[in-house]
């Protein structure tokens, strides 16, 4: 739907359209290779905030668009309206002589509902077309305007939970109708013994516990082998093998669309790092490096660092 305010027309979105397709083939790719993707971080890069986006500014005549994330953003909701629409450049750097005040991407008031985490691959141009209403509330003070507003049957709706294009579902059932089952071996860490096997390493993300059938105990998911088959497996939630403190990234999606002036300079920045949504920031040194990597040196070393997450 779209609506107007101070004859700008903003247009609103919750929706998925055909273009998922490619995100879901990349879920499904990642998982094969023994990664974990958030496909949620995906689907608002490449559909709500790219080809939603678009077309509601190229076809529907939209001046913006409004999402119901909690997050906020550095400009002022009329600077969105004054902002010149350039789309992200198609090229590996943008025009050095192009002109642009960098709108930064901020936390929500709410804390716990924060939702930046999920917005963190989106472009320069989509966050300078982007209100986010909700940025400045906490999610108990919108249930009030809700009810306030006789909203009712809005407030007895459960939370949506799960990824976006599969829901509640159970995820090993889903998953099995695409991939072929890849049987394996569960392995102690600790000794190399085989405990068990198992349908697919692909059904298995790191920290995870690993139900061994015959062992009472608890085993979680340490490391895991495409190659062989193997998920590696250790006794207690807190053993050494699952922690980590150092990560090495793809290359880097920097939301200003460069690097901060400081890690070109010195190559090095102290900086904050989560991996998960809701996760305690973790204080890091990163290091960038000649190909557009970033070396992430955690402070302290955190349990189940998982690749395809970041």
């Amino acid at each position: 739907m779209s609506f107007s305010i101070s004859s700008c027309t903003i247009l609103t979105s919750n929706y998925c359209s055909n273009s998922s397709v490619p995100v879901f083939s990349y879920f499904l790719n990642e998982y094969e290779k023994g990664r974990t993707p958030n496909p949620d971080v995906l689907c608002n890069k490449h559909i709500k905030f790219n080809h939603f986006l678009n077309y509601a500014i190229d076809n529907l005549g939209a001046d913006a668009i409004a999402t119901g994330h909690y997050a906020r953003t550095s400009h002022e909701d009329e600077d969105i309206f004054q902002n010149q629409y350039l789309k992200s450049s198609q090229t590996l750097f943008r025009n050095r002589f192009e002109i642009r005040n960098n709108v930064k991407l901020l936390q929500a008031a709410d804390f716990f509902k924060d939702q930046t985490f999920f917005l963190s691959q989106i472009s320069q141009c989509a966050l300078r077309k982007t209100l986010f209403p909700l940025g400045g509330l906490t999610k108990d003070f919108v249930k009030k305007i809700a009810a306030e507003a006789g909203f009712h049957h809005v407030l007895k709706r459960k939370e949506s939970m799960g990824i976006c294009f599969i829901g509640e579902r159970n995820f090993e059932k889903f998953i099995l109708e695409y991939l072929e089952p890849q049987p394996g071996n569960f392995v102690s860490i600790e000794d190399g013994k085989i405990l068990g096997t198992h349908k697919g390493w692909f059904l298995f993300t790191l920290g995870q516990r690993a139900r061994i059938g015959g062992l009472r105990d608890p085993w979680f998911v340490v490391d895991k082998d495409v190659a062989t088959g193997d998920i590696f497996v250790a006794p207690c939630t807190d053993h050494p093998a699952l922690f980590r403190d150092l990560l090495r990234t793809d290359r880097m999606h920097w939301i200003a669309e460069e690097p901060p002036a400081e890690l070109v300079n010195n190559k090095m920045m102290d900086c904050h790092f989560r991996f998960q949504h809701q996760m305690a920031l973790v204080p890091c040194v990163l290091t960038l490096n000649q190909d557009g990597t970033v070396w992430a040196t955690l402070v302290k070393p955190i349990r189940a660092l998982t690749p395809g997450q970041v």
